[in-house]
């Protein structure tokens, strides 16, 4: 990476988050000593009484903020992780300091509407010019301004899996220089063998080496690390999600014997009472607040499209593989794969009405299955349920593909707000889908629910 990218951006980001914690603090002080827009307060203090809780204040989040890694220049940071890092590290910073302060200067009596107001503007500002700030690193990325160049090592399905997806994201600032083989004369043009990869690290200046051949050993891959030792490269490996594992390594130990886990299944106990709960809240608020366009819609299809029905019901797979009736609004002319039988919907489809094509380009078809989740059929978050002709089709030729059954469906899931929705590859959806079942959380559902509805304003892959 580039000098820019190493210092530049970094001590760019320490600027911005000092900078935004000390306006903050400012912006309280002078919406509740000197705007007049609160009630009038018993004891007004200066600014200057603040200073040394600024100071302190500062110092305490950006030494946080660096502890989890906030000023590593990550790619494809989401917003809302970013978001929720940088309310708890504002929040533990901002009670550290005031007992710090509290214990240095007992006698002073803190302003409690100052530091609930400053405490907020801190979190939205400080978050909104780290947003600009990803912004700003993705542009010069896809600019190269800041290029990370890659070695794969590989030449099957999944190296070029991982080509692929690099080359659709320009914005995360990799550079392909080229694949590495097992054997001089492979029919996948390389760059050369793996067993020179320290040699071609320094001949292609590469960065970082990302391993994506399933059947390398371990003892394989620690040959490479050991190639690569005295050189400065990041090295990542792609699991073989299938047949390996689908949810990161967990370290712990077994009286004292270490120990990997790399499955823990997170939806049981406790936690399916509270996903069950949340489904019922979000579902009937949804249709509560929802009813008046799901009335206007049922209207539209109507008119546009006498001669069929206003919903349309069809069979689909759910928890257990148990099958039930998913409800969405009519979309399509009536009897639409008469002449085609059972198959996906594709961009320009023409079996959608006009007004079915706009349904479908921002999902509102999708709003009666809200009462599926309602009757507990499905849930607000799941993997998307399938046709059982479909089921029956990947199960055949999808490793772990049942296995999504597990859970139940969902209105929205974690392969969707990714983007893989429609004419995508049911092996990656099948990988995101599994990843979910496995690493289950309330935050994770609220993120995905969060990162759905932007999906749709974007009105994407939905067709």
């Amino acid at each position: 990476m580039s000098r820019i990218g190493k210092t530049v951006l970094p001590a760019a980001m320490v600027i911005g988050d000092l900078a935004m914690t000390n306006l903050s603090l400012l912006a309280a002080y002078q919406l509740r000593f000197r705007s007049g827009l609160l009630p009038p307060a018993q004891e007004v203090h200066q600014l200057s009484d603040y200073a040394g809780l600024a100071a302190l204040y500062s110092v305490l989040f950006c030494l946080f903020l660096f502890g989890q890694g906030g000023y590593r220049l990550t790619r494809g940071q989401s917003r809302l992780d970013e978001f929720s890092r940088v309310f708890t590290v504002v929040s533990i910073g901002t009670v550290l300091a005031m007992a710090i302060v509290s214990f240095i200067a007992p006698d002073f009596n803190f302003s409690r509407a100052m530091l609930s107001l400053g405490w907020l503007i801190a979190i939205l500002s400080i978050w909104l010019i780290r947003m600009f700030q990803y912004g700003l690193h993705s542009l010069l990325r896809r600019h190269g301004m800041v290029p990370e160049r890659v070695l794969i090592v590989g030449t099957g399905d999944m190296a070029r899996a991982v080509q692929q997806r690099i080359s659709r994201a320009p914005w995360l600032g990799y550079q392909v220089v080229g694949l590495v083989g097992e054997s001089a004369g492979e029919d996948t043009p390389t760059v050369g063998i793996r067993a020179e990869i320290g040699d071609l690290v320094r001949g292609t200046g590469a960065t970082e080496i990302i391993v994506a051949e399933p059947s390398l050993t371990h003892l394989d891959i620690l040959d490479i690390i050991s190639r690569c030792e005295k050189e400065h490269v990041n090295i990542k490996v792609f699991p073989d999600v299938f047949q390996i594992i689908t949810s990161e390594a967990a370290i712990g130990d077994l009286d004292g014997l270490p120990m990997i886990s790399v499955r823990d299944t997170a939806l049981r106990g406790w936690n399916l009472t509270i996903k069950r709960t949340m489904d019922l809240v979000f579902s009937a608020a949804a249709l509560v607040l929802l009813s008046p366009l799901m009335l206007l819609t049922a209207i539209l299809i109507k008119i546009t499209s006498p001669s069929g029905p206003t919903f349309f019901v069809q069979e689909r797979v759910g928890l257990d593989g148990k099958p039930f009736q998913v409800i969405k609004f009519r979309s399509m002319h009536p009897d639409a794969e008469a002449q085609t039988g059972p198959v996906w919907a594709g961009k320009g489809d023409p079996r959608t009405t006009r007004l079915g094509g706009f349904l479908r380009r921002w999902s509102i078809d999708e709003m009666p299955q809200f009462i599926n989740v309602l009757l507990g059929e499905m849930s607000v978050v799941g993997p998307r349920p399938e046709r059982p002709v479909f089921v029956e089709e990947f199960s055949q030729r999808v490793p772990r593909y049942l296995e999504r059954h597990k859970e139940k469906a969902g209105l929205t899931g974690w392969a969707q707000v990714h983007g893989l929705r429609g004419q995508v590859s049911i092996e990656e959806r099948t990988a995101y889908d599994l990843w979910y079942v496995e690493h289950w959380t309330v935050w994770l559902d609220l993120k995905i629910i969060l990162m759905t509805i932007m999906e749709t304003l974007k009105g994407e892959n939905a067709y």
